[in-house]
């Protein structure tokens, strides 16, 4: 009985959009506090969150401003409806996936695509986006595709999972992987420090990877999936009337580093005690890094790649895990690691890899 081929990321881009509205933001989130003190403790928070730049594809209006602005895409009354929101997704999902795409560059070849596998959370259109860019594209009608919706954070490593799987039962399979996610739709009328906080986070990117049995990138080994007990109200994503409503509980960094300090729970995502050397972790929050640093016990550079992706995008959903990787990829970085990601659940999805240290 033959054994399956390897199975490597040959590839992977990212893109975002040009309009950085992380300031924006801040100065909007800051009035609606009315308490001095509650005002000044969230200026702290926001100074230590890691992160300079996050951005959306919602245009600046006609004198540069930014959506909050006078003539801006939240300038009207209770703030645009989901439907309204959707239909930006529709316009601009696509858009930027096809940017992600176009900058994997010759890696990409439309006739050889056989499997396509799309993760978003941020956004619902049918025909569904994996159609959309199939047809973009011009992708083979016999193309495979799936679409991986509404899975929040971890959703780009179930990509990743998925396109492995495929290759491991079809040798010759060439899976295109796209992640594209707009979490900058989904602004609400918070006057609370906590979800100002956790709307913070968020940003707009896309990645997109070629995923085969072709010899070069970083191997990808096996998956390992964990939902801790007790936490399904610690992360939601809801949709309501004036678009998707993000709780994002301050218990999720202790939680997650209690979980990652358990032999067990270590066993059970990384297949042994200790954590790999390198360790590609979901950038979903200053918080969220320190406590997997501190629960794993690593070397503070452990997780300068994700520290790196936070600080110059933000939290983008399922796209941010993929960034990180690219960063990788883009180092040389060199020998075994684990993607990690944190979402709904509260869950944790994983995938172990090897990096050859070869750069692209």
């Amino acid at each position: 009985m033959s054994s399956s081929p390897p199975v490597r990321i040959n590839a992977l881009a990212t893109a975002v959009p040009a309009h950085d509205i992380h300031q924006a933001f801040i100065d909007w989130a800051t009035p609606r506090l009315d308490d001095a003190r509650v005002r000044a403790i969230f200026a702290r928070m926001t100074a230590r969150s890691g992160i300079t730049h996050r951005w959306s594809v919602l245009p600046p209006t006609p004198d540069g401003g930014s959506p909050v602005a006078p003539g801006g895409f939240y300038d009207v009354p209770g703030l645009p409806p989901t439907s309204v929101r959707m239909a930006a997704y529709a316009d601009h999902a696509p858009e930027l996936a096809m940017q992600a795409i176009a900058a994997l560059g010759d890696a990409f070849a439309a006739g050889r695509v056989t499997h396509l596998v799309v993760a978003s959370c941020t956004g619902f259109v049918a025909p569904g986006i994996d159609q959309i860019l199939a047809r973009r594209l011009g992708l083979s009608a016999t193309v495979e595709r799936v679409l991986i919706g509404f899975m929040g954070c971890y959703a780009g490593v179930t990509a990743l999972r998925t396109a492995r799987h495929i290759v491991r039962s079809d040798a010759q399979a060439v899976v295109l992987v796209v992640s594209v996610e707009l979490s900058t739709l989904h602004l609400s009328l918070a006057d609370a420090p906590e979800p100002l906080l956790a709307m913070l986070q968020f940003s707009d990117g896309a990645a997109a990877a070629v995923v085969s049995a072709d010899p070069g990138g970083f191997e990808l080994g096996e998956g390992r999936s964990l939902a801790l007990e007790d936490s399904a109200e610690l992360i939601r994503w809801d949709i309501g009337d004036k678009g998707f409503e993000m709780t994002l509980s301050g218990e999720v960094p202790g939680r997650l580093r209690d979980a990652l300090a358990a032999p067990d729970v270590r066993q059970q995502l990384f297949g042994k005690a200790e954590a790999p050397p390198l360790l590609a972790v979901h950038a979903g929050g200053r918080s969220v890094l320190d406590a997997v640093e501190h629960a794993l016990d690593v070397e503070p550079d452990a997780l300068a790649d994700s520290r790196a992706v936070l600080a110059r995008f933000g939290n983008m959903s399922s796209a941010t895990i993929l960034f990180v990787l690219a960063d990788m990829m883009a180092r040389g970085a060199r020998g075994e690691g684990i993607a990690i990601a944190f979402g709904p659940g509260l869950a944790a999805e994983a995938i172990r890899f090897v990096a050859p240290g070869d750069r692209p």
